[in-house]
């Protein structure tokens, strides 16, 4: 599965992995998830919202224990991130079949849609649809940096965007959703585990900080006589830096859209985008809070005008326990229990549904990236790890 996946959607020029939603690569992802499902006599659907689904037993029966993931990426992005998850849970599910479980209740595999936001913006739009935490309106809203129009890339897919929305009666089928993933951090790897248990994830949002300046040439306008947002936008990234450290939180400016963009002119706007995410609420509100005032005296102090507008944000997510206390039970007691601050589908789920999440060691923490890696035995590891909860959970009486 691994090396028919591979190739699908890989950057020549950079060896990262750029599958982004509704286009080519996504389409080619979609095609295998739907093979292995149809391999495997699953019963395969597309919902509403255009997240894949692979059925053992019957959906209408209720108390569905349903894994999976995702197989989008971020620009460039490393190659398990998301697709570890999907790929495992068909493992597991070859895994339990060898050692002859017998099911008694619906298992399902998943593939959300649009998990990474990296075309739209916005993060988790598959699964933030169908709990009902992305209003219609709100997604129809959603561009490309093209100006394409979510639905308009659906349509363009072969999908029809007219369908979506919240999707009450499929989630009201699951008990309980767990989603494998790589660890997108070392602490894995500094505690000697392969495999551990997710605690919670950190609240988290993304805030477009607009500094509009004036455009002239760079060659003849005077230093004194410059309104640059430039100046104000790198003050302000460096400013991130240092309320983050404060907080003992995290926070990025890790993408940016300058107009008019010319080498030999003063720009007229720089956007900004700020990712920031922290162990709790407080600390959180801080670090932005923070950074924005601080944005406001640097642009006051170079004529800039700013708006800073909140695009995306997701409150803290404890993991429902009872669940994640039985994986603990059927993993062991000395698995390890950690929080993370990278926002998942499980997360958005959680509000709907009892959701879990283990993690696969990750030897260097890298992530969102094309060295992001994860040794085989982990890997295999974490597969052995998840059969154990899917039988623990779906072949239980």
């Amino acid at each position: 599965m691994w090396r028919d996946l591979a190739p699908i959607g890989r950057a020549a020029d950079s060896g990262g992995y750029r599958r982004y939603a509704w286009t080519a690569a996504d389409a080619d992802c979609r095609a295998w998830f739907k093979a292995q499902a149809e391999s495997r006599g699953l019963t395969y659907e597309l919902d509403r919202n255009g997240n894949q689904w692979a059925w053992l037993g019957d959906p209408a029966a209720g108390g569905a224990v349903v894994t999976g993931s995702h197989l989008d990426s971020v620009p460039d992005g490393g190659a398990f991130d998301g697709p570890l998850g999907v790929v495992s849970s068909f493992a597991a599910l070859d895994e339990l079949r060898r050692r002859g479980a017998e099911f008694t209740k619906p298992l399902a595999i998943t593939n959300f849609g649009d998990e990474e936001g990296a075309r739209f913006g916005l993060a988790c739009v598959g699964s933030r649809l169908a709990a009902g935490q992305l209003t219609v309106d709100k997604a129809y809203e959603l561009r490309d940096a093209d100006g394409i129009t979510l639905p308009q890339a659906m349509e363009r897919a072969g999908y029809d965007p007219t369908t979506i929305g919240p999707d009450p009666d499929r989630l009201a089928r699951i008990g309980a959703f767990v989603e494998l993933h790589v660890e997108q951090g070392r602490a894995l790897d500094l505690t000697g585990n392969r495999v551990g248990i997710a605690s919670a994830i950190w609240p988290h949002g993304r805030w477009r900080f607009d500094f509009r300046g004036e455009a002239n040439h760079a060659g003849t306008t005077r230093l004194a006589d410059r309104r640059d947002p430039m100046l104000s936008y790198a003050e302000t990234v460096l400013a991130a830096r240092r309320e983050a450290e404060l907080a003992g939180a995290v926070a990025t400016f890790g993408k940016i859209s300058v107009e008019p963009n010319g080498v030999n002119a003063i720009p007229s706007l720089v956007r900004g985008w700020l990712d920031s995410r922290a162990a709790d609420q407080q600390s959180l509100d801080t670090v932005v809070a923070g950074v924005e005032k601080a944005a406001r005296e640097y642009a006051d102090r170079h004529g800039i005008d700013l708006d800073v507008v909140r695009e995306s944000f997701t409150p803290v997510v404890e993991f429902e326990h009872t669940l994640r206390d039985e994986l603990a039970r059927i993993l062991g007691t000395d698995t390890p229990v950690l929080g993370t601050g990278a926002g998942h589908d499980a997360g958005i789920l959680s509000a709907s549904v009892p959701t879990a999440m283990l993690f696969v060691r990750n030897p260097t923490g890298v992530s969102h990236s094309p060295a992001e890696y994860a040794a085989e035995d982990d890997c295999l590891a974490g597969v052995a790890a998840l059969a154990d909860v899917l039988e623990g959970l779906a072949c239980s009486s």
